[in-house]
Protein backbone atom coordinates (compact mmCIF):
# COMPACT_ATOMS: atom_id res chain seq x y z
CA UNK A 1 0.00 0.00 0.00
CA UNK A 2 1.60 3.53 -1.08
CA UNK A 3 2.41 5.33 1.85
CA UNK A 4 0.60 8.77 1.60
CA UNK A 5 1.31 12.12 3.52
CA UNK A 6 -2.01 14.27 4.11
CA UNK A 7 -2.31 17.34 2.78
CA UNK A 8 -4.79 19.75 2.05
CA UNK A 9 -4.65 18.50 -1.53
CA UNK A 10 -5.84 15.14 -0.63
CA UNK A 11 -8.29 15.87 2.75
CA UNK A 12 -11.51 15.00 1.87
CA UNK A 13 -15.23 16.03 3.10
CA UNK A 14 -18.25 13.88 3.50
CA UNK A 15 -19.62 11.51 5.96
CA UNK A 16 -17.42 8.65 6.92
CA UNK A 17 -19.17 6.83 9.83
CA UNK A 18 -16.07 4.49 11.21
CA UNK A 19 -17.10 1.82 14.28
CA UNK A 20 -14.26 1.65 16.84
CA UNK A 21 -14.11 -0.86 19.92
CA UNK A 22 -11.16 -0.67 22.18
CA UNK A 23 -11.39 -3.22 25.13
CA UNK A 24 -8.25 -2.46 27.09
CA UNK A 25 -5.73 0.60 27.46
CA UNK A 26 -2.95 -0.08 25.20
CA UNK A 27 -6.36 -0.63 22.56
CA UNK A 28 -7.38 2.87 23.33
CA UNK A 29 -4.00 4.51 22.34
CA UNK A 30 -4.22 2.24 19.21
CA UNK A 31 -7.63 3.49 18.67
CA UNK A 32 -6.40 7.34 19.31
CA UNK A 33 -4.13 7.25 16.80
CA UNK A 34 -5.74 5.24 14.10
CA UNK A 35 -8.79 8.12 14.96
CA UNK A 36 -6.34 10.81 14.31
CA UNK A 37 -4.76 9.61 11.19
CA UNK A 38 -8.40 8.79 9.51
CA UNK A 39 -9.80 12.68 10.36
CA UNK A 40 -6.18 13.90 8.60
CA UNK A 41 -8.25 12.42 5.45
CA UNK A 42 -11.60 13.03 6.27
CA UNK A 43 -12.07 15.63 9.29
CA UNK A 44 -15.98 15.29 9.27
CA UNK A 45 -15.99 10.98 10.18
CA UNK A 46 -18.56 10.17 12.62
CA UNK A 47 -17.31 7.47 15.01
CA UNK A 48 -18.88 5.56 17.18
CA UNK A 49 -18.28 2.12 19.67
CA UNK A 50 -16.21 2.06 22.69
CA UNK A 51 -13.51 4.39 23.77
CA UNK A 52 -11.35 4.74 26.63
CA UNK A 53 -9.70 8.04 27.61
CA UNK A 54 -7.24 8.59 24.49
CA UNK A 55 -10.27 7.81 21.78
CA UNK A 56 -12.53 10.08 23.89
CA UNK A 57 -9.74 12.79 23.49
CA UNK A 58 -9.74 12.42 19.62
CA UNK A 59 -13.51 12.92 19.33
CA UNK A 60 -14.78 9.47 19.76
CA UNK A 61 -18.07 8.58 21.68
CA UNK A 62 -18.38 5.57 23.40
CA UNK A 63 -21.29 3.30 24.04
CA UNK A 64 -20.39 1.99 27.21
CA UNK A 65 -17.17 2.96 29.93
CA UNK A 66 -13.95 0.80 28.60
CA UNK A 67 -13.45 -0.46 31.69
CA UNK A 68 -16.30 -2.30 31.80
CA UNK A 69 -14.18 -4.97 29.36
CA UNK A 70 -10.80 -4.76 30.94
CA UNK A 71 -11.41 -7.96 32.89
CA UNK A 72 -8.61 -10.40 33.70
CA UNK A 73 -8.55 -13.96 34.68
CA UNK A 74 -10.87 -16.86 33.96
CA UNK A 75 -12.62 -16.55 37.76
CA UNK A 76 -13.38 -12.88 36.83
CA UNK A 77 -14.52 -12.94 33.26
CA UNK A 78 -16.81 -16.14 34.58
CA UNK A 79 -18.50 -13.56 37.55
CA UNK A 80 -18.98 -10.88 34.35
CA UNK A 81 -19.97 -12.61 31.64
CA UNK A 82 -23.51 -11.45 31.84
CA UNK A 83 -22.81 -8.43 31.96
CA UNK A 84 -20.31 -9.40 28.74
CA UNK A 85 -23.03 -10.37 26.62
CA UNK A 86 -25.20 -7.75 27.50
CA UNK A 87 -22.92 -4.86 26.28
CA UNK A 88 -21.98 -7.23 23.51
CA UNK A 89 -25.35 -7.49 22.19
CA UNK A 90 -26.06 -3.78 22.77
CA UNK A 91 -22.72 -2.64 20.63
CA UNK A 92 -24.22 -5.28 18.06
CA UNK A 93 -27.00 -3.39 17.74
CA UNK A 94 -26.02 -0.42 17.86
CA UNK A 95 -23.66 -1.30 14.75
CA UNK A 96 -26.62 -2.80 12.69
CA UNK A 97 -28.89 0.15 13.46
CA UNK A 98 -26.19 2.58 12.23
CA UNK A 99 -24.17 0.93 9.41
CA UNK A 100 -20.79 2.14 9.68
CA UNK A 101 -18.57 1.90 6.35
CA UNK A 102 -16.49 -0.42 8.52
CA UNK A 103 -16.23 -1.55 12.26
CA UNK A 104 -12.62 -2.41 13.34
CA UNK A 105 -12.56 -4.53 16.94
CA UNK A 106 -9.08 -3.50 18.41
CA UNK A 107 -6.93 -6.47 20.33
CA UNK A 108 -8.93 -7.76 22.93
CA UNK A 109 -10.32 -10.64 20.89
CA UNK A 110 -12.31 -12.44 23.45
CA UNK A 111 -14.51 -9.79 22.85
CA UNK A 112 -14.24 -8.02 19.50
CA UNK A 113 -14.17 -10.68 17.50
CA UNK A 114 -17.34 -11.86 18.06
CA UNK A 115 -19.04 -8.45 17.46
CA UNK A 116 -16.91 -8.78 14.03
CA UNK A 117 -18.16 -12.16 13.28
CA UNK A 118 -21.76 -11.29 13.98
CA UNK A 119 -21.37 -7.63 11.97
CA UNK A 120 -19.78 -9.46 9.06
CA UNK A 121 -22.68 -11.75 8.53
CA UNK A 122 -25.05 -9.04 8.89
CA UNK A 123 -23.30 -7.44 5.59
CA UNK A 124 -20.49 -4.86 7.24
CA UNK A 125 -17.01 -4.62 6.42
CA UNK A 126 -15.07 -5.67 9.85
CA UNK A 127 -11.62 -4.87 10.46
CA UNK A 128 -9.58 -7.00 13.62
CA UNK A 129 -6.02 -4.61 15.11
CA UNK A 130 -3.42 -6.16 16.67
CA UNK A 131 -3.31 -9.97 15.75
CA UNK A 132 -4.33 -12.62 18.70
CA UNK A 133 -0.31 -14.68 19.05
CA UNK A 134 -1.75 -17.26 17.64
CA UNK A 135 1.84 -18.22 16.13
CA UNK A 136 2.38 -18.73 20.13
CA UNK A 137 -0.60 -20.73 20.91
CA UNK A 138 -3.87 -21.85 19.90
CA UNK A 139 -3.01 -21.79 15.88
CA UNK A 140 -6.76 -22.95 15.27
CA UNK A 141 -7.99 -19.53 16.42
CA UNK A 142 -6.91 -18.38 13.03
CA UNK A 143 -9.81 -19.66 11.28
CA UNK A 144 -12.53 -17.52 13.67
CA UNK A 145 -10.63 -15.15 13.27
CA UNK A 146 -11.56 -15.50 9.41
CA UNK A 147 -14.47 -15.62 9.77
CA UNK A 148 -14.89 -12.44 11.58
CA UNK A 149 -13.18 -9.87 9.48
CA UNK A 150 -12.50 -9.02 6.09
CA UNK A 151 -8.83 -7.50 7.08
CA UNK A 152 -6.06 -8.32 10.07
CA UNK A 153 -3.97 -5.74 10.80
CA UNK A 154 -0.44 -7.33 12.26
CA UNK A 155 1.71 -5.33 14.45
CA UNK A 156 5.15 -7.83 13.60
CA UNK A 157 6.08 -8.27 9.71
CA UNK A 158 5.86 -12.38 10.04
CA UNK A 159 2.25 -12.22 10.59
CA UNK A 160 0.47 -11.73 7.19
CA UNK A 161 2.04 -14.73 6.11
CA UNK A 162 0.05 -17.14 8.67
CA UNK A 163 -2.79 -15.50 7.53
CA UNK A 164 -1.90 -15.54 3.76
CA UNK A 165 -1.70 -19.44 3.82
CA UNK A 166 -5.50 -19.49 5.15
CA UNK A 167 -6.49 -17.37 2.35
CA UNK A 168 -7.11 -14.68 5.29
CA UNK A 169 -6.33 -10.77 4.22
CA UNK A 170 -3.66 -9.12 6.20
CA UNK A 171 -1.27 -6.65 6.44
CA UNK A 172 1.63 -5.52 8.48
CA UNK A 173 1.33 -2.26 9.65
CA UNK A 174 4.35 -1.59 11.88
CA UNK A 175 4.57 -1.24 15.73
CA UNK A 176 3.11 2.17 17.41
CA UNK A 177 5.26 1.98 19.91
CA UNK A 178 8.51 1.48 17.52
CA UNK A 179 7.31 5.09 16.20
CA UNK A 180 6.96 6.73 19.78
CA UNK A 181 10.61 5.65 21.19
CA UNK A 182 13.42 7.25 19.91
CA UNK A 183 15.97 4.96 17.88
CA UNK A 184 18.88 6.48 20.05
CA UNK A 185 17.35 7.03 23.79
CA UNK A 186 19.24 8.98 26.14
CA UNK A 187 20.38 7.23 29.28
CA UNK A 188 21.86 10.34 30.64
CA UNK A 189 19.26 12.45 30.36
CA UNK A 190 16.65 9.28 31.97
CA UNK A 191 18.59 9.17 34.80
CA UNK A 192 19.16 12.76 35.47
CA UNK A 193 15.02 13.10 35.11
CA UNK A 194 15.36 9.87 37.90
CA UNK A 195 17.25 11.48 40.00
CA UNK A 196 19.86 9.20 39.68
CA UNK A 197 23.57 9.91 40.34
CA UNK A 198 25.64 10.23 37.46
CA UNK A 199 28.57 7.77 37.65
CA UNK A 200 29.01 4.33 39.35
CA UNK A 201 28.31 1.21 38.29
CA UNK A 202 25.39 0.08 36.19
CA UNK A 203 21.75 0.78 37.08
CA UNK A 204 19.47 -2.68 36.76
CA UNK A 205 15.86 -2.10 35.91
CA UNK A 206 13.36 -5.16 37.81
CA UNK A 207 9.73 -5.42 36.02
CA UNK A 208 8.20 -7.64 37.39
CA UNK A 209 5.13 -7.59 36.11
CA UNK A 210 1.86 -5.26 35.57
CA UNK A 211 -0.70 -7.14 37.24
CA UNK A 212 -0.92 -8.95 40.66
CA UNK A 213 -0.82 -12.62 39.19
CA UNK A 214 2.41 -11.69 37.69
CA UNK A 215 3.63 -10.20 40.95
CA UNK A 216 3.05 -12.71 43.07
CA UNK A 217 4.80 -15.34 40.95
CA UNK A 218 7.81 -13.34 39.65
CA UNK A 219 8.17 -10.66 42.16
CA UNK A 220 9.95 -12.55 44.91
CA UNK A 221 12.02 -14.61 42.26
CA UNK A 222 13.52 -11.01 41.07
CA UNK A 223 14.39 -9.79 44.69
CA UNK A 224 16.32 -12.62 45.82
CA UNK A 225 18.11 -12.62 41.77
CA UNK A 226 18.62 -8.97 42.74
CA UNK A 227 19.86 -9.86 46.20
CA UNK A 228 22.22 -12.29 44.50
CA UNK A 229 23.63 -9.58 41.90
CA UNK A 230 24.78 -7.10 44.66
CA UNK A 231 26.45 -9.72 46.34
CA UNK A 232 28.32 -10.62 43.09
CA UNK A 233 28.80 -7.13 41.75
CA UNK A 234 29.29 -4.37 44.28
CA UNK A 235 27.91 -1.40 44.15
CA UNK A 236 24.94 -2.02 41.21
CA UNK A 237 22.09 0.12 41.65
CA UNK A 238 18.30 -1.20 41.12
CA UNK A 239 15.56 0.62 40.22
CA UNK A 240 12.22 -0.38 39.53
CA UNK A 241 8.81 0.72 37.88
CA UNK A 242 5.14 0.01 39.95
CA UNK A 243 2.34 0.11 37.62
CA UNK A 244 -0.41 0.06 40.79
CA UNK A 245 -0.58 1.35 44.40
CA UNK A 246 -1.47 -2.53 45.00
CA UNK A 247 1.53 -3.71 43.05
CA UNK A 248 4.14 -1.11 44.78
CA UNK A 249 2.68 -2.78 48.08
CA UNK A 250 3.13 -6.01 46.98
CA UNK A 251 6.45 -5.68 45.93
CA UNK A 252 7.87 -4.02 48.48
CA UNK A 253 7.18 -6.52 50.97
CA UNK A 254 8.25 -9.33 48.56
CA UNK A 255 11.47 -7.29 48.54
CA UNK A 256 11.91 -6.98 52.56
CA UNK A 257 11.48 -10.86 52.51
CA UNK A 258 13.36 -11.62 49.92
CA UNK A 259 16.14 -8.94 49.79
CA UNK A 260 16.37 -7.48 52.99
CA UNK A 261 18.74 -4.54 53.16
CA UNK A 262 18.68 -4.36 49.52
CA UNK A 263 18.25 -0.94 48.45
CA UNK A 264 15.46 -0.31 45.47
CA UNK A 265 13.94 2.65 44.47
CA UNK A 266 10.55 2.57 43.45
CA UNK A 267 9.01 4.58 40.84
CA UNK A 268 5.14 4.97 40.44
CA UNK A 269 4.53 4.54 36.72
CA UNK A 270 7.42 5.94 34.81
CA UNK A 271 8.35 2.45 32.88
CA UNK A 272 9.84 4.51 29.91
CA UNK A 273 12.61 6.50 31.83
CA UNK A 274 13.11 3.55 34.43
CA UNK A 275 14.07 1.14 30.72
CA UNK A 276 16.12 4.38 29.70
CA UNK A 277 18.10 4.73 32.36
CA UNK A 278 18.78 0.96 32.54
CA UNK A 279 21.84 -0.71 31.61
CA UNK A 280 20.05 -4.24 32.16
CA UNK A 281 16.36 -4.89 32.73
CA UNK A 282 15.14 -8.25 34.77
CA UNK A 283 11.88 -8.80 33.13
CA UNK A 284 9.10 -10.67 32.86
CA UNK A 285 7.68 -10.99 29.30
CA UNK A 286 5.04 -9.40 27.80
CA UNK A 287 5.12 -6.29 25.88
CA UNK A 288 7.47 -4.87 28.15
CA UNK A 289 10.28 -7.42 26.69
CA UNK A 290 9.97 -5.61 23.29
CA UNK A 291 9.70 -2.02 24.94
CA UNK A 292 13.33 -3.23 26.61
CA UNK A 293 14.66 -4.31 23.01
CA UNK A 294 13.20 -0.73 21.42
CA UNK A 295 15.11 1.31 24.10
CA UNK A 296 18.01 -1.01 22.96
CA UNK A 297 18.78 -2.39 26.79
CA UNK A 298 20.19 -6.16 27.35
CA UNK A 299 17.65 -8.10 29.17
CA UNK A 300 16.57 -11.48 31.31
CA UNK A 301 13.32 -12.43 30.53
CA UNK A 302 11.35 -15.40 32.70
CA UNK A 303 7.66 -16.08 33.15
CA UNK A 304 5.70 -18.00 35.17
CA UNK A 305 2.03 -19.00 34.72
CA UNK A 306 -0.49 -20.87 37.40
CA UNK A 307 0.36 -24.96 37.78
CA UNK A 308 -2.72 -25.60 36.49
CA UNK A 309 -2.65 -23.19 33.26
CA UNK A 310 1.34 -24.73 32.56
CA UNK A 311 -0.02 -27.85 33.18
CA UNK A 312 -2.96 -27.81 30.88
CA UNK A 313 -0.87 -25.89 27.99
CA UNK A 314 1.47 -29.29 28.08
CA UNK A 315 -1.51 -31.51 28.19
CA UNK A 316 -3.08 -30.23 25.48
CA UNK A 317 0.14 -28.94 23.49
CA UNK A 318 -1.45 -25.38 22.81
CA UNK A 319 2.02 -23.84 22.71
CA UNK A 320 3.68 -24.06 19.20
CA UNK A 321 6.57 -21.10 19.25
CA UNK A 322 10.32 -22.27 20.25
CA UNK A 323 10.41 -19.11 21.78
CA UNK A 324 7.81 -16.83 24.21
CA UNK A 325 9.58 -13.46 23.78
CA UNK A 326 9.09 -10.96 21.79
CA UNK A 327 12.62 -9.76 20.73
CA UNK A 328 13.40 -13.91 20.41
CA UNK A 329 10.25 -14.68 18.43
CA UNK A 330 10.96 -11.34 16.00
CA UNK A 331 14.61 -12.36 15.47
CA UNK A 332 13.92 -15.73 14.86
CA UNK A 333 16.34 -17.02 17.85
CA UNK A 334 17.45 -17.04 21.23
CA UNK A 335 18.75 -13.23 21.38
CA UNK A 336 18.02 -13.23 25.27
CA UNK A 337 18.00 -15.40 28.04
CA UNK A 338 14.36 -16.86 28.57
CA UNK A 339 13.58 -17.99 31.62
CA UNK A 340 10.07 -19.94 32.17
CA UNK A 341 8.52 -22.00 35.22
CA UNK A 342 10.49 -23.92 37.11
CA UNK A 343 13.35 -22.39 35.42
CA UNK A 344 13.02 -18.92 36.33
CA UNK A 345 14.70 -19.13 39.82
CA UNK A 346 16.82 -16.30 41.67
CA UNK A 347 20.01 -18.39 41.03
CA UNK A 348 18.89 -18.71 37.07
CA UNK A 349 18.13 -14.79 36.70
CA UNK A 350 20.92 -13.88 38.29
CA UNK A 351 23.82 -16.24 36.56
CA UNK A 352 22.42 -14.63 33.25
CA UNK A 353 22.51 -11.16 34.43
CA UNK A 354 25.31 -11.70 35.61
CA UNK A 355 27.46 -13.19 32.71
CA UNK A 356 26.13 -10.21 29.95
CA UNK A 357 27.18 -7.82 33.12
CA UNK A 358 30.76 -9.65 32.47
CA UNK A 359 30.70 -9.35 28.57
CA UNK A 360 30.13 -5.98 27.07
CA UNK A 361 30.91 -7.10 23.88
CA UNK A 362 27.29 -9.04 23.56
CA UNK A 363 25.62 -6.28 25.22
CA UNK A 364 26.90 -4.18 22.13
CA UNK A 365 25.86 -6.96 19.50
CA UNK A 366 22.47 -7.52 21.59
CA UNK A 367 21.84 -3.45 20.86
CA UNK A 368 22.92 -4.03 17.28
CA UNK A 369 19.72 -6.43 16.73
CA UNK A 370 17.37 -4.40 19.05
CA UNK A 371 18.52 -1.60 16.53
CA UNK A 372 17.66 -3.56 13.36
CA UNK A 373 13.92 -4.96 14.79
CA UNK A 374 13.38 -1.23 15.36
CA UNK A 375 13.92 0.21 12.35
CA UNK A 376 11.56 -2.81 11.23
CA UNK A 377 8.78 -2.34 13.24
CA UNK A 378 8.98 1.63 12.65
CA UNK A 379 6.43 2.06 9.71
CA UNK A 380 4.05 4.84 11.01
CA UNK A 381 1.51 2.50 12.26
CA UNK A 382 -1.47 4.79 12.83
CA UNK A 383 -1.23 6.58 9.72
CA UNK A 384 -0.44 2.69 7.50
CA UNK A 385 -3.48 1.21 9.71
CA UNK A 386 -5.46 4.53 8.57
CA UNK A 387 -4.71 3.97 5.02
CA UNK A 388 -6.51 0.27 5.46
CA UNK A 389 -8.98 1.22 7.08
CA UNK A 390 -10.09 3.81 3.83
CA UNK A 391 -8.66 1.20 1.58
CA UNK A 392 -11.08 -1.23 2.47
CA UNK A 393 -13.70 0.91 2.29
CA UNK A 394 -12.86 2.33 -0.91
CA UNK A 395 -12.15 5.57 0.32
CA UNK A 396 -8.70 6.24 0.65
CA UNK A 397 -7.57 9.14 -1.81
CA UNK A 398 -5.17 8.68 -4.61
CA UNK A 399 -1.59 10.12 -3.56
CA UNK A 400 -0.82 13.52 -5.66
CA UNK A 401 1.93 13.50 -7.85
Amino acid sequence: MPGLTPHSGNVRHGTLRVGLIAGEPSGDLLGAGLAREIRRYYPDTEFCGIAGPAMLAEGVPSWVQMERLSIMGLAEVVRHLPELVSIRRRVTRGFEAMRPDVVVGIDSPEFTLGVERRLRKAGMRTIHYVSPSIWAWRAGRVHGIGKAADLVLCLFPFEPAIYSAHGIPASFVGHPMADTIPLEPDRESAQAALGIPAGGREVIALLPGSRMGEVGRLGGEFAAAAALLAARHPGLRFIAPMASAPIRALFSSQLANRAPGLEVRLFDGRSREVLAAADLVLLASGTAALEAALFKRPMVVAYRVADVSARIIKTFKLMQARHFSLPNILAGEQLVPELIQDAATPDRIAAEASALLDDPARRAGLMARFTAIHETLRQGADRRAAEAVLALTGRLPEPLA
